[in-house]
This record gives C-alpha cells, structure tokens and sequence, in this order.
C-alpha cells in the first residue's frame, strides 16, 4: 500500500472513531432524569425516554405497572404497596433495566397468576438489586430470561401452608442469572430453578422456609457457593440436574420428621465441598445419584449424617468429618457401589500404630441399628437401650448384615481441617 493511501486509510478510521465518540455521547447527552411521586409513577415512566432515570419517592399505592423501555429505577425511600390488589406489582419486559432501593409489598396471592412483586419476562441483562420484597405472594420471579443479576435484596414473606404460598426469588427456563447476596425467609422455596442452566446462586443466606432454603430441578451447570440454608422445612433439594458445584455452604438445624439439608434425587456428576451439615435431621440423603464426589465436608449433630440408598452408585466421600451424629451412614441395601475411604469417625474404635494418620483396621460406618432402622422403622423406639449398644457390639466383632462393602479402609485419626471450621 502506498503512503497516500495509508494516509487515507487512517483518516477514515479516525473519522469513523470521531462519529463513534460523538454518537455516545450525543446519546448519553440525551438520557434525563425523572422524579416520580404518587400518584403518577405510571404517568413519569410512561413519559420517560429509552435510557433515562427515574427517581421514585415516598408512598405509592398501584400495582401492574410495566416497564417496556431500558430504564434505570432508583428509589429514595420509596414504598410501592398492591394493597393485594392487581397482578405483579412491576413487571419488566424490556432488557437493560435497573430496579434499585425499592420497597414492593403486599402483592394478591392468586391460584392461577404467579402474582410477584418484580417479575422479569423473557429479558436480558436486568438488574435488581437493594430492594426489599415484603409479604409477596412470589417475591422476584424470572421467566425466559438471561444474564441478569438478583443482588442484596431482602425478601420477606407471612408464612403460610405450602399450597397458599410462592417463592422468594424463582427462576424458569433463564441461562446465566447470577443470585448473590439476598435474605429470603418466609417463603414457600427461598429459591426456586426450573429449567435454569449456568446460575450462580452465591452469599445468600434462606432460612425459615415453609418448603425448601433453595431447591432446583432440571438445571445442569451451576454453581452454588457461600450460602446459607438455616431452619427451613428442609435446606435444599437437587433434583434430576447433573454437573452441579456446591461449595462452602452451610445447611443446619434443617429438623422435622420429614426434613434433610440436602437431599440429592437422580443426578449425575455432582461435587460437593468444604460444605458445613450440622443439626439436620438427615444431612445429605441420595438416592438415584452417580459419580457424585463428597469432600472436605463436616457432618456435626445430625440425626443421620449421610444416607445413601442401594441405587446410588459410582460416588465417593472423602477427607470429611463425622462428629457426634447419632448415625453417621446408613443404607437399605446389603451391598453398597461407592466409596467412603479417607475419612474421620468420632465413632471409629481402632489405633494407627505405624503413625501414619491412617487407622491400621478399617471402619464400617453403618451401624447394625441403623440397618435395623431402614428396614424397621419403628425400631428407632429402642434407641440408647442396652440391648442396641449389644447388637452394635456384636456386629463390629463378627460382621453379618450390615454392607461388608460399606467400609472406610483408610479412616483419618484426626479431623481434615478444610476451607470451613
């Protein structure tokens, strides 16, 4: 290429920069800011141009407002109240749209509307952030929608009866919704998948739930990391979804006849670590699950710390701790296809003489009585009797009916210290 030309070669590219620059800055020129006060916050987002912000103040009685433009909503100090009157009390159908620091409540429970306090319908990259969801019949839902974020928000909700009652923050068919720093209590789920794929789901804290702290079906690829799932009906459940990361959570005091920190139902290739089970009725019970890795996890004060039922297959727990659970594994089959080596017992009984911090005899976590258990029930009657403790006696000296195959062959002398204490 000559000179000229390379000349003239650059001065249309710095032109076409020129026109680039003074294009977005024609139109960020061009974007206006907006107060609304009741009663015309539907009059000043009507109004209001493609990119602008609208600023809501005070005290607003309505519901069913749409937000069909990209906007910026900020409150100041601003309660938006249905008075359970209306529909979803704002509903987002454009993509590029904040909702920060607003107040939504009372929203009309319906039978046949999922009714929400904000609710996103097939959009991207909506943000909502630092708002506060009180008494919603659902608090954020998500619906066909992509790269949004859910942020900060508290979502609180009356308790009622599962049937009478949504979730906090619920997600259908949505890629890459990221749901960080929220507090959902009071909800029928705290946090609700379906269909979802590629969610991160990180620093919430969901307790007090009628159902589930977070429960998730259908929805391979995500993550869940630093949550925690505090007394809820039950903590979370993991159903039909495979590729699934789960760590640094925490599930305890999850307790009722019926309830469980994590139940895990027909999945495949799950990996669970440096997760906290304490005071849970069941801490982690599998059924119809592969190739699942445990580690680096502290079970402490459950009634049943892992129940792993004869359809589960291919899984492995490792370098986790088993502390003061009244039953550390137990199972309904006579033979077991995973793996439980490398682990440390409070109830394990043998001696590591060559100090290499292994036990030199290996260890069968399940307990003749909690065999007994799984196949009767009603046997748990006789639990602390003497005559249980001479059954577990005599089963660790002669072995006959529990899984010979069930069995840490390398058990820990001392508790693996992982990311959570």
């Amino acid at each position: 290429m000559s000179s000229i030309h390379r000349a003239v070669a650059m001065v249309f590219v710095f032109c076409g920069v020129i026109v680039a620059v003074t294009s977005l800055t024609t139109h960020t020129a061009q974007a206006e800011q907006h107060t609304a006060k009741a009663p015309n916050l539907v009059g000043v987002i009507s109004a209001a141009n493609a990119h602008d912000t609208v600023y809501i103040d005070g005290y607003h009685r309505v519901s069913d407002v749409v937000i069909n433009k990209p906007l910026v909503l900020i409150g100041r100090q601003a309660v938006i109240d249905a008075e359970e009157r209306g529909g979803s009390v704002l509903t987002v159908r454009s993509d590029s749209v904040e909702i920060r620091d607003i107040t939504v409540k009372n929203v009309r429970v319906d039978y046949t509307e999922d009714n929400a306090a904000i609710k996103l319908d097939a959009v991207r990259h909506v943000v909502v952030a630092s708002c506060h969801i009180d008494n919603g019949f659902f608090g954020i839902y998500l619906s066909r929608s992509r790269d949004c974020t859910i942020s900060d928000n508290i979502l609180t909700s009356k308790q009622r009866d599962e049937s009478s009652s949504g979730n906090g923050i619920h997600l259908w068919t949505s890629v890459n919704v990221r749901i960080t720093g929220n507090h959902c209590e009071g909800w029928r789920d705290g946090i609700y998948f379906e269909f979802v794929h590629q969610g991160t789901v990180q620093n919430n804290v969901s307790t007090r739930n009628v159902r589930y702290g977070l429960h998730f079906m259908f929805s391979d690829s995500c993550t869940y990391s630093d949550n925690a799932f505090l007394r809820n009906g039950a903590g979370v459940a993991v159903m039909f979804t495979r590729w699934i990361l789960m760590e640094r959570n925490r599930f305890a005091d999850n307790w009722g006849a019926a309830s469980y920190g994590l139940l895990l139902k027909e999945i495949t290739d799950c990996h669970v670590r440096d997760c906290v089970f304490e005071g849970n009725s069941i801490g982690i019970h599998a059924e119809g699950s592969m190739r699942m890795l445990v580690e680096s996890t502290h079970f402490r004060r459950n009634g049943y710390a892992f129940r792993i039922l004869g359809n589960c297959t291919d899984n492995t727990v490792t370098r986790c701790d088993f502390d003061g659970n009244t039953f550390d594994v137990t199972t309904n089959t006579s033979s077991s296809l995973n793996n439980f080596d490398g682990n440390c017992w409070t109830a394990y009984k043998g001696y590591d003489l060559d100090k290499d911090g292994y036990g030199d005899v290996p260890h069968m976590p399940v307990r003749l009585y909690a065999y007994l258990v799984e196949s009767m029930p009603s046997s748990i009657l006789l639990m602390h009797s003497t005559f249980i403790d001479v059954l577990d006696i005599i089963e660790r000296l002669l072995p006959t009916v529990t899984p010979e195959n069930l069995v840490d062959r390398k058990p820990l002398m001392a508790p693996y210290h992982g990311e959570q204490s």
